[in-house]
């Protein structure tokens, strides 16, 4: 252990947690900014430790943690087989698994994890077989993220960004969307993110927008991330004394310490502050640099996640526009929320105070839009995820639960989201999500055969695909008008089953 680092409460149980746990593939959850790279650095060893990463400052970044020999496995870097600690670059490991033997580590620890389940990581796995692999990871567990349960065997510690802020150790947010007008529809996605130059060019001609924002929203000592390096310029001769700060920019250290004393107002910077920079005072972080990747959002939001006396909570500024079919993170990714299905008129209220997001989130979902085109929604996650869902009729809410409605008021079968293993709790116990959608459907066809017309979609789709009656729309227009007033749905053009979904809401309530 290194003993120049004092470990925090929650690191060292995180340690401790590991070393009981002994033998196995185990996997970490912990939130930006609560220090995961230490509490790794800190682990005991009973031999060599391998780190995986899969960017250049990920591979750098941790061994400056480390008080015994190191060494460097990416590009032209090599290690002599001596090192006490290896961090290597994936991209680089998977064509020198010749030069390591199978049993050459007693520990890999796989940074940002959530990518273990990538080929490339699945060869060097399981090439070695050390007598720990450990996954750390900061990314909320979603409905829709990759399973990881191939790769881990479990999850055996988890501290996420609530807890982090709940108890201190983060500061708390407030959340801000500000449409700049970019329109991202036509950028394709590479990697799971969307394509750099095709973005940057989607990009051109919004910094007077993102400058405005800055503006009208900004408090104090604000970090700005941009698509590039010349949109960083151009966001930058519009911001008095905003400064750019870039992968050439020298005297690094100087301009942050000038920032932090408030000489400088406004830092612009094109993915160097993601992660691995120590900036004791940002009040305010605009996210000018569109992106799908949960990992990427959290680092360039953890950038003003620490804590100092000038600050009560962090001002988070999401500078949106249209993306089409592509899921753009935003603040309520940070809690694991997806509000991409939402009316445009909802999500452009999606703003407050961080943890009230999740309750506003469910609250916009409930509309006639949401009912209706939801089974879509479950459909298209089913088979992405290579789920039987039965063909049960269920709402997929924007945290990820399952909702299936059996009439009358509040009567309901629910499925909690899946963690990153694909587990969840169903009916009091917890099992992977497929034993649960197969033990909603058993109980479904058990105890609820008299309202199968409502959850059983083939009956649904069957009698549902002719026009609207004239009752279900008079009782529609009738009973419904509050969820309607600002709903853009044209009742006349409704189908039965469509009319069915928004009666089942509109009657159970």
């Amino acid at each position: 252990m290194n003993a120049h680092i004092t470990l925090r409460d929650y690191q060292q149980e995180c340690i401790d947690k590991i070393v009981q746990a002994e033998r196995g593939k185990h996997l970490v959850q912990m939130a930006t900014g609560l220090g995961k790279t230490v509490t790794f650095a800190n682990i005991p060893r009973q031999g060599r430790m391998l780190i995986l990463s899969h960017r250049e400052e990920l591979v750098n970044q941790p061994l400056k943690y480390f008080n015994c020999t190191t060494g460097i496995e990416m590009a032209k870097n090599h290690t002599n087989g001596t090192e006490a600690v290896v961090s290597g670059s994936i991209q680089t490991m998977v064509h020198r698994l010749d030069d390591f033997s199978p049993h050459d580590f007693d520990i890999i620890i796989v940074d940002e994890a959530h990518h273990a389940a990538a080929s490339s990581y699945k060869k060097v796995i399981d090439h070695f077989e050390p007598r720990m692999l450990l996954g750390f990871t900061a990314t909320p567990n979603r409905a829709d993220s990759v399973k990881l349960n191939d790769v881990f065997d479990d999850i055996i510690f988890q501290r996420d960004l609530r807890w982090g802020i709940k108890h201190g150790y983060l500061c708390d947010i407030y959340c801000k969307r500000v449409d700049i007008g970019y329109d991202l529809s036509s950028v394709r996605t590479r990697m799971g993110d969307y394509a750099p130059g095709e973005l940057e060019k989607a990009m051109d001609g919004t910094a007077d927008a993102v400058a405005q924002a800055y503006r009208e929203h900004a408090k104090g000592a604000t970090l700005i991330f941009a698509v590039s390096v010349e949109q960083c310029h151009e966001i930058a001769r519009r911001i008095p004394g905003a400064e750019v700060v870039t992968g050439k920019t020298k005297d690094r250290a100087d301009i942050i310490r000038r920032f932090t004393n408030r000489e400088i107002p406004c830092l612009v910077n094109c993915m160097v502050f993601t992660e691995g920079t120590d900036i004791p005072l940002v009040e305010t972080v605009i996210i000018a640099r569109p992106t799908q990747s949960d990992t990427l959002y959290t680092q360039m939001v953890g950038r003003g996640l620490r804590l100092h006396t000038d600050k009560d909570k962090l001002t988070l500024i999401d500078c949106v526009g249209v993306t089409g079919k592509a899921s753009l993170c935003t603040a309520p990714s940070l809690l694991g929320i997806d509000i991409s299905e939402l009316p445009k008129r909802a999500q452009d209220k999606m703003e407050g105070d961080l943890f009230e997001l999740p309750e506003k989130a469910m609250m916009m979902s409930d509309c006639p839009e949401s009912w209706i085109k939801n089974v879509k929604i479950v459909e298209l996650w089913a088979e992405e995820q290579k789920y039987n869902t039965h063909d049960v009729n269920y709402f997929k809410m924007p945290d990820g639960t399952l909702k299936c409605s059996l009439g009358g008021r509040g009567r309901t079968i629910q499925i909690a989201p899946a963690d990153s293993l694909g587990m969840t709790v169903f009916d009091g116990r917890r099992m992977n999500m497929q034993e649960a959608l197969d033990s909603a459907y058993a109980l479904l066809c058990e105890r609820e055969l008299d309202s199968k017309m409502l959850w059983d979609l083939r009956l649904c789709k069957k009698w549902g695909k002719a026009p609207a009656s004239e009752s279900q729309k008079n009782l529609i227009n009738r009973r419904g008008r509050k969820y309607l007033k600002n709903s853009d749905i044209d009742i006349d053009s409704l189908t039965k089953f469509e009319a069915s979904q928004i009666l089942n809401r509109i009657i159970g309530a």
